[in-house]
């Protein structure tokens, strides 16, 4: 039964009009990459959030910004790392030039402070950018499958109707094969748009977990560099 269901789908999808084939293209093309954008980002999420609990273990437990920096050249998946890379490289700047910079009138350490905030937050938005990169997609294949289907089935319909209108005898049996072909588009769109749905929902989330946690660890940053560091 269920073979011969599937024989007459694939027949059905043979005998469709360009514009249904066009259609179902489009569609397991779309699935297709959301579903490599659904894996390869499950993937770096998983990577990045086991790196970011080392590294958080590691930054929590020592308070030793030069031991914290070797661990988070090992750690470069997480994104607390990179943000952490990015402002010890700006303190290191800092200190270098504090000398020259005290020299300058109003020049002193809220000012360094300024510019390591500045400097970290730039880090925060370009790790948050990698995290967000192919979630729109994702969004975007949610919503639009379900549409893309249904011009499919509505164009196959008319299709259908529009051959009935040519035969003498119109009954059920004339008009079914048509209507199912058309209906496949749908399934698809809906086959298409229901993981991909799933998955954005999934990876904002994560995503707002790990912004959360930058946010907190630049505060906790900041406050270790203006208590030992810049003075």
């Amino acid at each position: 039964m269920e073979e011969s269901l599937n024989a007459d789908m694939w027949s059905m999808i043979a005998s469709s009009g360009p514009v249904v084939k066009a259609t179902l293209l489009t569609l397991v093309g779309l699935s297709i990459w959301s579903w490599t954008i659904t894996i390869a980002k499950t993937l770096q999420f998983w990577r990045a959030r086991k790196a970011s609990d080392e590294f958080s273990t590691i930054f929590w437990d020592s308070r030793n910004l030069s031991r914290i920096d070797d661990s988070a050249r090992q750690l470069s998946v997480s994104p607390l790392a990179q943000v952490f890379a990015s402002g010890y490289k700006e303190l290191g700047q800092l200190m270098q030039d504090r000398d020259k910079r005290a020299d300058e009138e109003g020049y002193g350490r809220i000012d360094e402070i300024e510019v390591l905030e500045r400097s970290l937050r730039k880090a925060q938005i370009k790790e948050g950018l990698k995290l967000e990169k192919g979630v729109t997609f994702l969004a975007t294949v949610a919503s639009a499958a379900p549409f893309i289907g249904l011009f499919g089935t509505v164009w196959g319909i008319m299709n259908a109707f529009n051959g009935l209108s040519q035969v003498k005898n119109t009954t059920i049996s004339a008009v079914a094969p048509g209507i199912s072909e058309a209906l496949i588009t749908t399934a698809i769109g809906l086959a298409a748009a229901i993981p991909a749905a799933v998955a954005y929902n999934y990876f904002v989330v994560a995503i707002r977990y790990f912004k959360e946690q930058m946010e907190a660890f630049n505060s906790e940053f900041l406050s270790i560099a203006a208590r030992f560091f810049v003075k």
